[in-house]
């Protein structure tokens, strides 16, 4: 497994899963601050398919995401999870399925279930941990 550092440094698109358009939320200002690090953003969230965040397309799936980037011949290296822990298996399976490269928990987010089904599959994983306070303790 990677460590966060190279795991930051070797990635370039990121599907953030439950990305809100509310500038108050958390997801929100983690995507924002990763796009102005230079990050692709793919955000995915079934609610908003279809329309814009951040400028970029929402994505109902993680599978439309990653076909979406397949056309230009991108893959998904992190899929940043922003959703309750009990729902993460799902995601995991779809991280798995589109051959991601890292399944990323959020501060506050653990699911050791689902940590272990996308690890044994070749992900890595990180839970319980901020995208943003780890890029920046990274770049400081």
């Amino acid at each position: 497994m990677r460590s966060i550092p190279d795991i930051l440094k070797q990635s370039k698109t990121i599907a953030v899963v439950g990305l809100s358009p509310k500038e108050e939320r958390a997801s929100f200002g983690v995507a924002q601050y990763l796009q102005s690090q230079g990050y692709r953003i793919l955000p995915v969230n079934p609610s908003y398919a279809g329309t814009d965040i951040l400028g970029e397309k929402v994505h109902a799936c993680l599978q439309d995401a990653a076909d979406a980037l397949a056309a230009h011949g991108q893959r998904i290296d992190i899929v940043d999870c922003f959703r309750k822990a009990e729902d993460i298996p799902p995601v995991a399976r779809e991280a798995i399925a589109v051959r991601a490269g890292c399944l990323w928990m959020q501060l506050g987010i653990a699911n050791q279930a689902a940590a272990d089904m996308a690890a044994a599959a070749g992900l890595d994983v990180v839970q319980d941990s901020c995208l943003k306070v780890d890029h920046k303790m990274m770049v400081a």
